[in-house]
């Protein structure tokens, strides 16, 4: 069972300070929180994406890149990777280099995201939103796993004899989550691969997703990729937690009711009626034990812990709590009521075990015979005189 958190990266004024952070400021206590939650001893950071304001993470790749040099054990992810307005070519590209930069320490959540005006920013049509995801993902995968492709779809130029570079990690493709709250075809695609599914619990009725989930299970097993208990399932969650159980309402409470997206919600009935865990490390522990008994056995739980204007020393002990008080009892109350041959989470490690065993990994290397993908003609080669004279080794 993996545990972590995941970030939206927005920005919001403190209610109860004034302040709010600037760009730098909030790009900069990402960071700190993404040292932290690997210091305690969480599984994942996860990073959104998003290109309107009051959101920063518009280029993921670079941010947990950095992240990546800094830390030393965690997973990075995203949450999510826009799988309609990305180039599927660049996707591909961007997260196989930086699988390599993290040395294995990364997945990736693909979704359609929810901002309504992204489409059109990128020249695609909302209306299509399913279908780009659908065909944008079918298109990635292929590249991870085929050295040349051919390929034509609807929604951009064809492919002849392409290979996207850099080749994955020991020719494994990082374990792709498919996020979603409301398309049955994303479960049904994650269901198809034999990816994972992640419901981001938060935002809706407790158990609003159970029936997404279930047809994901139902479909994985259809697939036979195993029994839909085997199925690998991540769930978001978005909480607070103090000592005292008062303490953790009192604190949080302005930021939560005066956050735009609550304003007008009473956070007790909030806190009742939906996977929202506001209390001590405890009673954390329990609300999060009723996911297991609704959703059965799963792989993945991420929490929100740093959004709505909270300054960063107070997220950093959010971090620190969860890493130290809630994490490790739940580690050993999940385990206990797991069911035997649960799976675990997918990690680039037992990914390179499953495909190779004890035999050494694939390392593919440019072929300097092959030249293009194309015409099989060097890069280097040129009439021209003085481009001759600058690439005489290879021309």
């Amino acid at each position: 069972m993996q545990f972590g958190i995941f970030t939206v990266g927005d920005i919001a004024p403190d209610p109860v300070t004034g302040h709010t952070q600037s760009e730098a400021e909030r790009i900069s206590n990402l960071v700190r929180i993404a040292r932290k939650a690997d210091e305690v001893g969480l599984d994942v950071f996860a990073l959104g994406e998003h290109h309107n304001p009051p959101f920063i993470p518009s280029s993921p790749t670079t941010l947990l890149a950095h992240i990546a040099a800094l830390t030393e054990r965690i997973i990075l992810s995203t949450s999510v990777t826009l799988m309609t307005t990305n180039d599927p070519v660049k996707i591909a590209e961007d997260y196989a280099m930086l699988q390599h930069v993290a040395k294995g320490r990364l997945d990736l959540m693909t979704g359609r995201g929810n901002t309504v005006p992204v489409y059109p920013w990128f020249g695609k049509d909302i209306r299509q939103g399913v279908a780009l995801a659908l065909e944008n993902y079918n298109l990635v995968h292929r590249l991870w796993r085929e050295d040349v492709v051919d390929w034509e779809g609807r929604f951009r130029t064809p492919l002849q004899g392409f290979t996207s570079t850099p080749r994955p990690l020991d020719d494994v493709p990082p374990f792709v989550w498919h996020g979603s709250i409301r398309t049955p075809e994303i479960a049904e695609q994650a269901a198809y691969y034999g990816n994972g599914y992640f419901a981001n619990h938060v935002l809706a009725p407790n158990f609003h997703f159970k029936p997404l989930v279930e047809l994901y299970r139902e479909r994985f097993e259809h697939y036979e990729h195993g029994t839909k208990e085997q199925a690998i399932v991540g769930l978001g969650g978005q909480g607070f937690i103090a000592r005292r159980s008062q303490d953790a309402v009192n604190t949080f409470r302005p930021y939560f009711e005066n956050y735009p997206l609550f304003r007008g919600t009473r956070l007790e009935d909030y806190m009742h009626g939906t996977p929202l865990s506001v209390g001590s490390p405890q009673e954390v522990i329990e609300k999060t034990l009723t996911f297991q008994e609704g959703f059965g056995d799963y792989q993945r739980q991420l929490w929100s812990l740093d959004s709505m204007g909270l300054p960063v020393e107070m997220a950093l002990e959010q971090v620190e709590l969860l890493g130290t008080e809630v994490v490790p009892v739940l580690r050993k109350e999940m385990a206990a009521r797991r069911k035997p041959g649960a799976p675990e989470a997918p990690t680039h490690q037992s990914l390179v075990r499953a495909k190779y065993g004890d035999a050494e990994p694939r390392a593919p290397r440019p072929n300097p015979n092959r030249g293009d993908n194309l015409s099989g003609t060097s890069p280097y080669q040129d009439s021209d005189p003085e481009v001759q004279a600058l690439f005489p080794q290879v021309i």
